[in-house]
């Protein structure tokens, strides 16, 4: 009998097994058609999608590492001692609460709990890095706009809530470092005017630091905030799902597909690859790097005062506010104190530059007025007003966090405190500004090196001699792919509205708001750069003498098309996802 007749092996018992169990739940959860779907999904490859990996992966290894020291930690705030006995001996006898003795215990006393403490804290602080380059991806590219701005709120909330999570799991261990972090929450609350003493009293449960914060903190910790940041992820990630991954601008990219790899396997190979290249990371910087060494700090007493104190980088910024703001900016209202050197600094400061972040999205589509789907990337170029104004809210968020350690370069670069400290507040202001106008420069002389490129093409060096001794330099046109990605983005310009009258001398209703709207569009759009459009491009061409052959060498037909278009649309690609031969779903 040939092989090709030979009946085949009836199937184990492990496979009939697993086969029953699949059809099984196929048939009261509908699993399949779920496999089915995400196994056709497909997902852009681009290195800058990989920084909402790491925030994704930086959590769940806090998850692992923070249920393996809820084993161990003791969060309570009643006063014990060190034993004698024990392993560090700078601490044996010292009186400390429970929650700083056990975290002791935990570094020198449990086989691994050092290791994992520094994993959680060092996971934390690319948690929250991940996050803001995250979004910063997400600004500069106008990844938010339409149908997106949903999942902007929803990202900035997981930002806040990630802010929450560093602040409470950071106060735990009850050290002096993390007190003195308390002491200066305890201020910035009882600033409120009129409510802030209570408010201080119901937090800490008494007079600071009272004996029932470590306890509320650790619910906080390990309950609350981790619960509504699994929720929210959950949301993230369904919204992106359902409105499809955006992408880069490229050839054969369009509003109404994605390039890319199928999920299965493809994507869901690397999506494990790099959970443990994250993992790993994480795991040889706790094992290399020591960081918050409490030990060397010692049990919160709210005596002692030193210098070269500062919370995590996340909430730097906080502190140098605080640390930039004069002392003496305060008034009376009756016996109530306004002590506007902690409310603007503490709550003024950041509520503004967290306001215009969350907000932005919405601001922008109401300065331009645009209620289409946008699926494809800008280029931060193509968008110098947004462009700026990111950069110049980060400048202000790193001098804010330089100035939180302006007593540290104080001492190591042996300078007055004093004067760097008002360096630092004339930066605060000028600084911003001035990113913001060197920015937009920048991304308008970009503009205008592509329309130079797409005008006369690159440079090659090449000079040549005509019969009646003129000398040009040869150019070399740009093949369709790098036109296309030079000129496909949509000019926006400022939005006209109606005359504020009509023909019969009536005012119009709702002009205010459109006039509102106007000099919005005017300060966002009002200084650009035009795509280069096919007249110009044919008039480029016939001014340095190109045949049409030439021209059709590097311009062709679809691309002029797309430039005909405005650039939002690439005509004759089939919708679907497209994956990399080619073929569409």
């Amino acid at each position: 009998m040939r092989p090709s007749e030979r009946a085949q092996d009836p199937p184990s018992g492990g496979a009939k097994a697993a086969a029953a169990t699949a059809d099984y739940l196929d048939q009261r959860t509908g699993v399949g058609n779920a496999v089915k779907f995400f196994a056709r999904k497909v997902f852009p490859d681009h290195w800058s999608f990989f920084l909402g990996e790491i925030a994704l992966y930086s959590f769940v290894t806090l998850l692992v590492s923070g249920v393996f020291l809820t084993m161990f930690f003791v969060p309570s705030m009643a006063e014990t001692h060190y034993p004698d006995d024990g392993v560090w001996a700078t601490m044996r006898g010292v009186e400390m609460s429970e929650a700083f003795k056990s975290t002791l215990d935990l570094s020198f006393e449990v086989r691994g709990g050092l290791l994992m403490r520094q994993i959680h804290h060092w996971a934390a602080l690319i948690f929250m890095a991940s996050i803001v380059v995250h979004m910063m991806r997400v600004f500069f590219t106008g990844a938010f706009r339409k149908p997106r701005e949903i999942n902007w709120v929803v990202g900035f909330v997981l930002l806040i809530l990630g802010l929450a999570a560093g602040f409470s799991g950071y106060s735990l261990p009850d050290d002096v470092l993390s007190g003195n972090g308390l002491r200066i929450t305890d201020g910035v609350v009882k600033a409120i005017p009129i409510i802030g003493s209570y408010l201080s009293y119901f937090i800490f449960g008494g007079e600071f630091p009272g004996t029932d914060l470590i306890p509320r903190l650790f619910t906080v910790h390990i309950l609350l905030v981790p619960g509504l940041i699994l929720a929210l992820i959950g949301l993230h990630l369904f919204l992106m799902v359902m409105h499809k991954h955006t992408q880069f601008p490229g050839s054969g990219r369009t509003n109404s597909n994605v390039v890319g790899y199928p999920a299965l396997p493809v994507y869901a190979g690397k999506l494990l690859f790099n959970f443990f290249v994250v993992f790993g990371v994480i795991a040889l910087m706790a094992g290399t790097m020591s960081i918050n060494p409490v030990w060397n700090y010692g049990p919160y007493d709210p005596s002692p005062v030193s210098a070269g104190a500062q919370p995590d980088w996340y909430m730097l910024f906080l502190e140098g506010a605080l640390r930039l703001m004069p002392g003496g900016a305060e008034f009376m209202i009756g016996d109530f104190t306004v002590p506007l050197n902690v409310i603007i600094p503490a709550m003024v400061v950041p509520g503004v530059l967290f306001t215009l972040l969350a907000a932005y999205p919405f601001i922008e589509s109401f300065a331009t007025g645009d209620t289409s789907e946008h699926h494809l990337l800008d280029r931060p170029r193509n968008r110098p007003f947004r462009t700026a104004f990111g950069t110049s809210l980060l400048m202000a968020f790193f001098i804010l966090v330089l100035a939180g350690s302006n007593d540290l370069i104080a001492t190591h670069f042996h300078l007055s405190i004093n004067d760097i400290t008002w360096v630092f507040r004339v930066l605060l202001f000028v600084g911003p500004w001035l990113t913001f106008v060197v920015t937009k420069r920048i991304c308008l002389g970009l503009q205008r090196k592509d329309r130079e490129l797409v005008l006369h093409g690159h440079e090659t060096g090449r000079i040549v001699r005509f019969a009646s001794g003129e000398y040009i330099e040869v150019h070399k046109p740009l093949d369709a792919h790098e036109r296309w990605l030079r000129v496909q983005h949509e000019a926006v310009r400022p939005l006209e509205i109606e005359p504020a009258e009509d023909s019969r001398g009536v005012r119009r209703k709702g002009y205010r708001k459109d006039r509102v709207r106007q000099r919005l569009s005017q300060v966002f759009y009002e200084d650009r750069v035009e795509p280069v459009t096919p007249a110009e491009l044919a008039a480029a061409h016939a001014a340095h003498g190109h045949a049409p052959a030439e021209v059709g060498a590097g311009h062709d037909d679809h691309a002029v098309a797309t430039i005909a278009a405005g650039g939002g649309t690439q005509h004759g690609v089939p919708e679907g996802e497209t994956v990399p031969d080619g073929r569409n779903r």
